[in-house]
């Protein structure tokens, strides 16, 4: 595809999930009953203000599937898929061949942040997403640009219950 096409990548991080067992990582980890809420509710406010992406893909990782899923339910999205590649320390820079339209990867941090600070051609660790945060880049003629950096207290109007 030319380097001057329009493609839209947002970053999704997983919602608030069960807390580790022994200190350990664990891909069955569920999204708590207020980081599913929370979740809702940023993914409303993300259709409310009228974003739309073609597809979603995933990590398979069962807290990151159930926010993809919740975004589907809000209507973020028309299709989904699984991708190994989006899970902790996965080789996710590889799906970034070119496209035209809106894509969305829901992943893990530090990944998804070091991923936009790449293509941004920033210092590893400069974006951070917070739980349910929401990272939006535009490429245009080549070129990436940051559009939006959220986290969930600037989409929802009262997270006092979290």
């Amino acid at each position: 595809m030319p380097g001057s096409s329009l493609a839209d990548l947002v970053l999704l991080r997983h919602g608030i999930a069960e807390p580790r067992q022994a200190g350990q990582d664990h891909l069955e980890r569920p999204l708590t009953a207020a980081g599913r809420q929370r979740t809702q509710l940023v993914m409303a406010a993300l259709v409310q203000r009228g974003l739309r992406l073609d597809r979603l893909l995933s990590s398979p990782y069962r807290r990151a599937l159930q926010t993809a899923e919740l975004a589907m339910e809000a209507g973020l999205a028309s299709e989904l898929a699984v991708d190994e590649r989006l899970q902790p320390g996965g080789a996710f820079e590889t799906l970034l061949t070119p496209w035209d339209g809106h894509l969305g990867l829901v992943g893990h941090e530090p990944d998804l942040g070091d991923l936009a600070c790449a293509l941004l051609r920033c210092a590893p660790g400069a974006l951070v997403l917070k739980k349910a945060g929401v990272i939006q880049l535009r490429r245009s003629a080549g070129q990436w640009q940051l559009q939006a950096l959220l986290r969930p207290a600037l989409l929802i109007d009262d997270l006092s219950c979290y």
